[in-house]
């Protein structure tokens, strides 16, 4: 199996691992210690992120095609429109092509540090489902996911403008739509069931972070506009001074998270792990996933 799309439907269970490219071989070391872990789970395909403007787009197809060659398991790049023309866009994906890679995330992307707004650039692309339509068209061959948002995205007018823009990256060719992270369950549920109702048939499959550090994801929540859930967060702060104590409180919330979903019927589940193995490990062994 090599595209994404074949990691979902009957009898399958799509399970999918996010990475982010190390800034150090020292790191990237690290990086692949870690997912020797992980790979025991099978993962049905791994992502690996790009920074702002397509900075480390280079040590993002050096990972993936790291985990392609070494563990023979389908990989996706993530693709943004931010600071690149659609030319530029065409190269990096033949590159991405020539090393194997066979699925992207596409994405608009967020704006550069210190810029409050998107700006596409001359010959770029302005919105996600524009990328979506040039690489459907242009790389036909290529498995394609797309960004949801269940507490709705932070620059969406409003959540009916915001799944309409969803509607229209999907009808442009996406093949499953991985959420931001979220925390409350009732939320994806809802989200899922406006999908449905609005015609949107592809996978939708919660993306989690297994919380390990209090400072940590209240900063990566304010940053995506995640909400976490009053006991959860005061079950967190009882243990403020106690990093290991903040870890199972974290790892406890998100067995429980994945095991309402699991039982609730999603199609998959992708795991943002911060480039790391403990918590997801730990989730997993505690979860029976349906494969």
């Amino acid at each position: 199996m090599t595209k994404l799309a074949q990691a979902y439907g009957s009898g399958k269970f799509g399970l999918s691992f996010e990475l982010f490219p190390p800034k150090t071989e020292k790191g990237m070391s690290a990086l692949f210690g870690h997912l020797d872990q992980l790979i025991e789970f099978q993962p049905s395909y791994i992502t690996c992120t790009y920074g702002a403007g397509g900075s480390t787009q280079d040590r993002t197809l050096d990972v993936v095609s790291g985990v392609l060659q070494k563990y023979k398991v389908p990989v996706a790049t993530h693709l943004t429109c931010v600071g690149r023309s659609a030319d530029q866009i065409r190269q990096y994906l033949d590159r991405a092509k020539d090393l194997g890679i066979q699925n992207v995330v596409a994405l608009r992307g967020d704006p550069p540090q210190g810029e409050t707004q998107f700006r596409s650039v001359e010959g770029g692309f302005a919105h996600a489902n524009e990328l979506v339509q040039f690489v459907r068209r242009d790389f036909d061959d290529l498995g394609i996911a797309v960004a949801g948002y269940p507490e709705t995205h932070r620059e969406a007018l409003s959540p009916e403008v915001d799944l309409e823009n969803l509607k229209r990256k999907v009808d442009a060719g996406a093949d499953a739509v991985i959420t931001q992270l979220f925390y409350n369950n009732e939320d994806f549920f809802d989200f899922r069931e406006r999908c449905q109702r609005a015609g949107i048939s592809v996978p939708i499959v919660p993306g989690l972070l297994p919380v390990t550090n209090l400072a940590q994801i209240q900063r990566i929540a304010s940053l995506c506009g995640a909400k976490l859930p009053a006991q959860f967060q005061a079950d967190l702060e009882k243990h403020a001074d106690d990093e290991q104590g903040q870890f199972e409180v974290g790892v406890e919330f998100s067995i429980g998270q994945t095991s309402e979903l699991v039982d609730s019927g999603v199609d998959g589940v992708h795991y943002y792990v911060l480039n790391k193995s403990e918590a997801a490990r730990r989730v997993l062994n505690a979860v029976q996933l349906p494969r």
